[in-house]
């Protein structure tokens, strides 16, 4: 007689996965994670906005202070994404090489749900 047996024993052939309650637990874990991404997104996408107008009025080695808060004024026009930084929030000064160098900074709060905030300090300077 040619009976059909599996070589494991009957502990090692059972099926291995997710539960119901795991599937509900890292479902939540992703779907607030994914909420938490789409909220800071657009900070971070202003703050390289602001690192890039920044670095090319640095570039150009504008002469005086006006003459940068201006040309930043001019980028935020363009830029509609820079909401957080005015011109005259900018700190602008001379390196020991007399190349302009452009400062700021600026806090960033974001309201996640209830009573729960994210707060994010972005500071840069001129290359």
């Amino acid at each position: 007689m040619n009976t059909c047996r599996s070589p494991l024993p009957s502990a090692a052939r059972r099926q291995q996965g997710f539960t119901l309650l795991g599937l509900l637990f890292w479902g939540a874990v992703i779907a607030v994670a994914a909420v938490v991404g789409m909220k800071v997104f657009p900070t971070v996408l202003e703050y390289y906005t602001v690192q890039k107008v920044v670095d090319r009025i640095a570039a150009g080695n504008p002469a005086t202070v006006p003459q940068v808060r201006q040309e930043f004024d001019k980028a935020t026009q363009v830029e509609y994404s820079i909401q957080s930084v005015r011109s005259s929030d900018l700190a602008i000064s001379k390196d020991a090489n007399d190349r302009v160098v452009i400062e700021f900074g600026y806090d960033k709060e974001i309201d996640l749900f209830g009573p729960v905030y994210l707060l994010i300090k972005y500071r840069g300077h001129s290359r």
